[in-house]
Order: C-alpha cells, then structure tokens, then sequence
C-alpha cells in the first residue's frame, strides 16, 4: 500500500511531526510506502490535493484536523481531472469534529483504520456563498458559530476550553442578526441567535450540534436558534454537549436538501471552522461524494 501524508509543522496545536513519528511503526508493520509532504502555508493542503498525481497510491492520509479535511476535499473537487482518492484523517487537530463521529481519537487506531483499506462513502455540502464555491463536510455556521470561532483564534492559548469561553463572550455581546431563512422553498424573516447546516453529530469541542446528523444519509442537519435573552441562551448553552439543546423551545431542528441565508448586512462564515466565505448563501447536500478511510 502507498499513500500521500500531509503534515502541517505549525497547525493546530503544532503536534504534527511528533504524531508522524509515533504513527510510523504502524505504517511500516503493514510494509505501508509514505510519500511525506509538509505544508507550508494555509491553503498548501488544498493545492495538492488538486495537483498531485495519484497514480498508484491507495488513499490520501493527513495529520490533522478539521481544517486540514477541509482543505483536502475542496483540492478533490476543484481537479481539473475529477480524479477523487480516499483520505485518511490521522487525528491531530485541536476540534477533531469528525474524528469525534467516527469514534476515532487516538492516531495510532486511525493509522490501524487507514491501513484496512475500508472505503466509506460521505456526504458533503456545497456552498455558494455570494458567488464564490466552496465544499464542507462539518459545518456551515452563521451568526454565533462565525463569530465564536473568531473570538476563539485569539484564545488558542486556552487550548479546547477557548471554544466554551468564546460562546460565553458571545452570549454576553448579544448581538442582532435579522435575515430570511430559506428552507427548501420555505422563507422565515427573523433575529436569529445562529443558522448552522451540519454534516457531522459534532462540532468545536465535543459539542454534540446536531445530534441526529450522519455522515451519508443524504440530508443536511439544519439548527436554528432565534433570538431570545441571554439569559435562555445561558440556559440552552451547556445542553449542547449532551445534544438536549434540540428540545430546547428557542431551537429548531430540521433535515434538509438545502437552505439559504439571506442577511440584512453581508457577513462572514464559519465553514468547517474556517472563518471563510460571505453572505448570501445557498447551500445544498451532494451524497456519498468523497470516500474516506475509517
């Protein structure tokens, strides 16, 4: 078996080179060929996964997180050849949403995944977002879940706590956001708390979003949360963990094709956890699109 291994020296919380060296005597039990290529700067992942030639390797694996996945299959479908090759996520990020889903957190057990060559096939949405496409395979979040994210970059010293504490800070600036909601042809105006579309169960740090959601159902796993007191929001806040938030009264759940969102002021997305994209979007599920290794 050979494979491509992305490695980021500075992502995340900056363990990539030393999870490699501990996943390696995996590989090399399994007679594993690695081809290993450090990235170099944000968006590197993204551009070889849309250049590199995959003749005669058996899956694309990479040392990371969230983002890193990101990057990877926005690469696959923006191929000039439409050429699509497994990933194999080697659990190395600071979120891990999707490593949380497939109950694989430990590298070494994801490497032992990898290399049993079973292919699964997952969902994966795509957004059109003022004209400009992107791909995601987690979540697509506006209103709290961008600007959370944001507050949380400047936090990383906190390590996976900064996401709880960036929602505090959140709920406490108590912003208003009026937008249409569209669902499938459906149209709401309202001040909402987030709109958040999801692919996965998880999102930020072990926060069970969308409880209901998998990975290749066909269906976009659609939270809304309208605007209330922060004193409801304190109160639905700690529920998110355990996914109770869903019956929460100031939060609606629904399985979706697609959704848009129609803001009265442009804003920014949080797109995988990437602070990405821009306002208006349309976003809808395309099934079974990328095959990852698990």
């Amino acid at each position: 078996m050979k494979y491509y291994v992305f490695v980021n020296p500075q992502g995340g919380v900056k363990k990539g080179p030393g999870i490699l060296r501990d996943v390696r005597p995996v590989f090399n039990a399994a007679n594993a060929e690695l081809t290993v290529i450090e990235t170099e700067y944000a968006g590197h992942g993204r551009a070889l996964a849309k250049s590199l030639n995959f003749d005669g390797y058996d899956g694309l694996c990479a040392v990371g997180g969230d983002g890193t996945m990101h990057e990877i299959i926005n690469g696959l479908m923006s191929r000039e050849d439409g050429r699509k090759i497994p990933i194999g996520l080697i659990t190395g990020g600071t979120g891990n949403s999707f490593m949380h889903d497939v109950d694989c957190l430990d590298p070494k057990q994801a490497v032992k995944r990898i290399l049993t060559n079973r292919k699964r096939a997952i969902d994966i949405m795509r957004v059109d977002g003022d004209g400009e496409i992107l791909y995601a395979f987690n979540i697509v979040g506006w209103g709290m879940p961008t600007d959370i994210n944001e507050i949380a970059e400047k936090l990383r010293w906190l390590g996976g706590q900064r996401y709880n504490v960036a929602s505090l800070i959140e709920i406490l600036r108590f912003r208003q956001r009026l937008a249409t909601l569209v669902i499938e042809g459906n149209r709401t105006v309202g001040d909402f708390g987030f709109i958040i579309g999801c692919n996965t169960i998880h999102t930020g740090k072990g926060m069970k979003m969308a409880p209901l959601a998998q990975l290749n159902d066909g269906f976009i796993d659609l939270i809304v949360a309208h605007k209330s007191s922060r004193m409801k929001l304190f109160r639905m806040f700690p529920k998110v963990f355990s996914g109770g938030h869903i019956g929460d009264p100031i939060v609606e759940y629904h399985q979706v094709k697609e959704f848009s969102i129609i803001p009265k002021e442009p804003h920014t997305l949080n797109i995988d956890g990437e602070i990405i994209g821009n306002t208006p979007i349309h976003v809808k599920v395309i099934s079974n699109e990328i095959e990852v290794l698990v």
